[in-house]
């Protein structure tokens, strides 16, 4: 491939981020990019082109109101036709399968040998709607052993909130550059390009496809102005620019299937932009938990770190909840979540460590799904060992940090998934050891 390379992008190897979420911003790589008292100039700085992406209606209120102007080398329409690809294990087809009533879990899948890039190392396994209802929500996972070259994404479906649970990632977007690690998370909008770097060589983890309204910071209600995900820490690109010719490939991901269209030059050419339609990156480990200082174990509600609400108030089409470090100070309570069925269907990840409710068969980058009004809880060790624990001293729970999708909807599990080896097909074993204890002669 020959590549006649002028870039900032790919070469400035300093990363700096602008603070905020849902913020008006403004960023440009040279001075004098950005039209001032307008968006829309005759001739833009430059040479440039002035290229509006939106992601709401444009009659969408103006606090909804999501949209970016970007003063690029090239407009986005410089491509050639996309083509369809071949199906691939990244997909939306979530009709496969009846949805269970069963309790599900899935160890960790392991590293691809074959050079495999992110796009490639996309493994659905649940999901439920689509991006023709725009409502719903796609779960995968991703293994990958090889940076994006001269190839970008665009999900033209669904924002994309994408977990790292091993490895490093470098997203390179139009809007700037994402590093990502651990702990870490990173939201792509629906419709921006991007590719991914591998700075550690490989990398592991979830991805949550939000075909819904776009997730927004929770509302506090009694909690109060504080607390939670802060809107400060969410971190936005600034701008940087790829001046780079060669053979490239864009592949689209739209309506559940990928396409695939050659182009003659990156398409990260944006030179400065300007608005609230952005990429962003957020350090889990930021966030400000709340919790019981009397008794009672909480609603996990309050480990809400984003939501995609709903047509149904207090109902979300998403949420990602977050089981971080914790002090534990509920006295004569039982600490662990407790045993419930839910209205809800959870799909859970563990990113580091061990969760609290389930220390053996949940291992990092594995993976367990419990359906709408599917008991599930603490298996029977931890069930023994917290019904016996000193509820009088503050218990700390460190190195963890395992999270939630919840929806509104049932989770249906694809036919790859089902047929994995690394589904747990005696999980529902680690609740048969619960023993009957009552005694109606105790009270």
């Amino acid at each position: 491939m020959n590549l006649q390379t002028r870039t900032e992008l790919a070469l400035d190897t300093r990363i700096s981020y602008q603070s905020g979420f849902g913020n008006e911003f403004a960023t440009e790589r040279l001075p004098g990019v950005l039209p001032v008292g307008m968006n829309s100039p005759q001739r833009a700085s430059y040479g440039l082109y002035a290229e509006q992406i939106s992601g709401t209606a444009f009659t969408a209120p103006r606090h909804q109101n999501r949209r970016t102007w970007c003063y690029r080398i090239r407009p986005g329409a410089l491509h050639a036709p996309f083509e369809p690809m071949p199906e691939a294990a990244f997909h939306n087809c979530f009709d496969e399968l009846p949805a269970t009533p069963n309790q599900l879990r899935w160890g960790a899948r392991a590293l691809p040998e074959a050079e495999t890039d992110f796009v490639d190392g996309l493994w659905t396994i649940a999901g439920n709607g689509g991006p023709a209802g725009q409502g719903g929500i796609g779960i995968h996972l991703y293994a990958a052993n090889r940076s994006m070259r001269a190839r970008h994404l665009v999900n033209s479906d669904a924002e994309m909130l994408v977990v790292p649970q091993q490895g490093r990632l470098r997203i390179a977007t139009e809007m700037g550059v994402l590093e990502v690690e651990p702990q870490e998370i990173a939201i792509v909008p629906r419709g921006i390009r991007f590719r991914v770097e591998l700075p550690d060589g490989s990398a592991r983890g979830y991805v949550c496809e939000n075909f819904g309204a776009h997730v927004r910071l929770p509302e506090l209600g009694p909690i109060g102005s504080n607390g939670l995900a802060n809107a400060r820490d969410f971190l936005a690109p600034v701008a940087a620019y790829e001046d780079v010719e060669g053979e490239y490939e864009l592949v689209n991901k739209f309506q559940g299937r990928l396409w695939s269209a050659r182009m003659g030059h990156s398409p990260l050419d944006v030179v400065g932009w300007h608005g609230n339609y952005t990429p962003v990156k957020y350090d889990l480990r930021r966030y400000n938990t709340i919790g019981s200082i009397s008794y009672d174990h909480p609603d996990p509600s309050i480990f809400t770190v984003l939501t995609s609400p709903s047509d149904t108030a207090g109902v979300a089409n998403l949420d990602f909840v977050i089981f971080p470090p914790r002090w534990l100070v509920a006295e004569n309570t039982f600490r662990p979540p407790w045993y419930h069925r839910n209205v809800a269907s959870e799909f859970m990840g563990l990113v580091h460590g061990i969760y609290d409710a389930k220390e053996e068969g949940f291992v990092p980058g594995g993976a367990s799904l419990h359906n709408c009004m599917s008991a599930h809880g603490p298996d029977a060790d931890v069930f023994a060992k917290a019904s016996r624990s000193d509820t009088a001293k503050p218990q700390h729970i460190v190195d963890t940090m395992a999270f939630m999708f919840e929806t509104r909807m049932p989770i249906h599990p694809v036919r790859q998934a089902m047929a994995s080896p690394t589904l747990q097909k005696d999980y529902w074993q680690c609740w048969q050891g619960l023993r009957r204890h009552f005694d109606p002669a105790r009270p």
